[in-house]
């Protein structure tokens, strides 16, 4: 029965993962405690092994759905290796902060990060883009499908600051970075939506090898729940690529922002009841 509902949320997890480019641990995570946490229908679920299997999980997203966007030429890749240069440092320390959290001490703090984040992409056009950091780092342009023309750019200090930050937060809830990363380079670095996806699923892939190894040597990866989860999020990342390329900018970022709303409640509630 634990295999047959791991496959669904790894499907699931790969869909929506490679849809707004948060790597598909933001799906699995939840998922899995409240499936094996609350309803104890997948035995011998904690937090540590859940972030385990999920970053295990997103080394196979993050490639077929890179795969995909490289052919789309959605990918920035100088801005995927800057970012992953400064997220290594934070994802190790993530990793080994992880080890002293309780499950619902990880559900709250997971959650109150995914409501921020939410409220920052809801309340995006009402903010004032910072141009500043645009202005002050290398430029570039973009045309979408629908012919909309997009500057971008930041300062790589300012980057690497940032995405050791994101680093951090990946290694401690196992969430592949991409769900504070990709409202960070639309809100901050002005980047196209579809441009962000592709750039983000590219260092979720990079960042999985390393925070994989840090959770591997920890101990935290069910090797087990890993034959169902990685062919079906596999296949469900390669669904998620296709179906971002038939979707415009501002469907996307309506659809990241309701996920990440959706998925914050819960965490928060589960955390507070637990």
């Amino acid at each position: 029965m634990e295999y047959v509902l791991l496959v669904i949320v790894g499907l699931l997890s790969g869909i929506v993962g490679a849809l707004v480019g948060l790597g598909g641990g933001i799906i699995l995570v939840p998922a899995t405690l409240f499936l094996g946490g609350s309803l104890g229908l997948i035995p011998g679920i904690t937090p540590q092994n859940v972030v385990g299997l999920s970053v295990f999980m997103m080394i196979f997203t993050g490639l077929a759905s890179t795969l995909t966007y490289m052919k789309a030429k959605t990918v920035d890749y100088r801005s995927g290796l800057i970012f992953f240069a400064g997220s290594v440092p934070g994802t190790i320390l993530g990793a080994w902060v992880n080890k002293g959290l309780d499950l619902p001490s990880f559900n709250l703090y997971f959650g109150i990060l995914m409501i921020i984040l939410s409220t920052l992409l809801m309340v995006r056009k009402y903010l004032k883009p910072v141009e500043w950091f645009v202005k002050h780092g290398k430029q570039k342009t973009f045309t979408d499908v629908q012919g909309q023309n997009y500057v971008y750019g930041y300062p790589v200090w300012f980057a690497l600051l940032l995405t050791f930050g994101v680093g951090f937060a990946s290694g401690l809830f196992g969430i592949g970075g991409g769900s504070i990363i990709v409202p960070a380079m639309i809100l901050l670095f002005l980047f196209p939506p579809h441009v962000a996806v592709g750039t983000s699923m590219f260092m979720v892939f990079l960042s999985a090898l390393v925070n994989s190894a840090s959770h591997i040597s920890l101990g935290n990866v069910p090797w087990l729940y890993t034959i169902p989860v990685v062919p079906a999020a596999y296949i469900g990342a390669k669904i998620g690529a296709h179906l971002n390329q038939r979707i415009q900018s501002e469907t996307l970022v309506f659809a990241l922002r309701i996920i990440l709303l959706l998925l914050g409640v819960r965490s928060i509630t589960a955390g507070l009841m637990g």
